[in-house]
């Protein structure tokens, strides 16, 4: 897997900007020592971290007809921040140029933003990481949730949701409906029976 996770690498370089490949390198460390952490296939959790953001430095109007060409769906929140649409074409890159077969490598590119109800170890892996590399520096309560994700995943997930949902309706940014699906579904999980 190095060999190919090191080819990779080389291939995704030449499509993302400096910062976005120095993130996506954190991304892709951070993603490994979860998957360390919580039992998780290190070497799907590498390439989902190397190849989340394949798609980022595409053009928004670039990205709009890709999603069209291939038949892919865009929401009215897509419409309104075509910089979402970077992680479902990302999965669809990820499977077409990358050669990427394994669902749950392209699951976990395709929710790394949103996250999606009842995600598997490997999406919530790819969605922590994402939040908490060690590049990002501005995320809401970064130390919390970063000293969070090593002890308690799942209540590390809900709190990444929460503290996004409340920092994006303070912007005023349009929110995609599948990350208030997400928090809804998390929020009723920790509710007593």
């Amino acid at each position: 897997m190095t060999e190919t996770l090191t080819k990779m690498r080389r291939k995704v370089k030449k499509h993302l900007d400096k910062e976005r490949y120095d993130h996506t390198i954190g991304v892709m460390h951070t993603a490994g020592c979860l998957a360390m952490r919580f039992g998780a296939d290190m070497d799907k959790a590498l390439v989902a971290g190397l190849l989340h953001d394949c798609a980022k430095c595409i053009p928004d109007d670039e990205k709009i007809a890709l999603c069209k060409n291939y038949h892919l769906e865009i929401s009215s929140a897509e419409k309104s921040n075509p910089g979402l649409l970077h992680a479902k074409l990302g999965a669809l890159l990820a499977q077409k140029k990358y050669h990427i077969n394994d669902k749950e490598i392209l699951h976990a590119i395709q929710y790394h933003t949103t996250g999606c109800p009842a995600m598997t170890l490997l999406e919530k892996i790819i969605y922590i990481a994402d939040f908490i590399e060690p590049g990002r520096r501005e995320a809401p309560n970064l130390p919390a949730v970063r000293d969070l994700a090593f002890r308690d995943i799942d209540a590390c997930l809900y709190r990444i949701l929460e503290d996004s949902l409340t920092y994006l309706d303070k912007k005023g940014v349009t929110i995609d409906h599948l990350t208030e699906k997400t928090y809804q579904y998390y929020k009723n999980q920790k509710l007593p029976d």
